[in-house]
């Protein structure tokens, strides 16, 4: 199966909001935002998420099968940790290497601009942890509690990746 991985662009916030309203309503525990604040914003909402981060799209044609967000921290003290988030691919993509493409995208995105990846999951996610540390990411701790999600906590597992020998 090939894949076409690139940047999403703002005039494609419809097709960004399909994906991402069917990960928080399919995996409420993968993913800090509810499914219902999200359902309910416009589309603008969305377009400005695809303005302000960089979100990669993993496409079969042209059918949007995954997604995986990056942005760079604010502030000048910050400004060289980036972040991973938003990752998600659809049930028919699974198992086919896409995730390994998105995180590999965001990766070598990520290496014009930034010196380190973090990113969190929760802690009972281990198909995304392995995926994770197989891309180079390491655990340096857990926030305990860190998602309450219909009255359950859940874990947040912190990774980083150390793109530079400096960092």
């Amino acid at each position: 199966m090939s894949f076409t991985i690139r940047p999403l662009r703002t005039g494609e916030a419809a097709l960004y909001r399909d994906i991402r309203l069917e990960a928080l309503r399919t995996h409420p525990d993968a993913l800090a935002a509810p499914y219902e604040h999200e359902a309910a914003q416009p589309l603008g909402f969305f377009a400005g998420r695809l303005r302000d981060s960089t979100v990669f799209g993993g496409f079969r044609g042209l059918a949007l099968l995954g997604v995986a967000g990056f942005m760079v921290r604010s502030g000048v003290r910050r400004a060289h940790i980036g972040t991973l988030w938003g990752m998600y691919v659809r049930a028919e993509a699974r198992g086919t290497g896409l995730s390994r493409l998105l995180v590999e995208a965001v990766l070598d995105h990520a290496r014009d601009h930034v010196e380190v990846v973090r990113l969190t999951v929760t802690a009972n996610n281990t198909v995304a942890h392995r995926l994770y540390a197989a891309a180079g990411f390491e655990p340096y701790g857990v926030e305990r509690h860190a998602l309450k999600v219909d009255g359950r906590y859940l874990d947040e597992v912190l990774m980083v990746n150390w793109l530079t020998r400096n960092a």
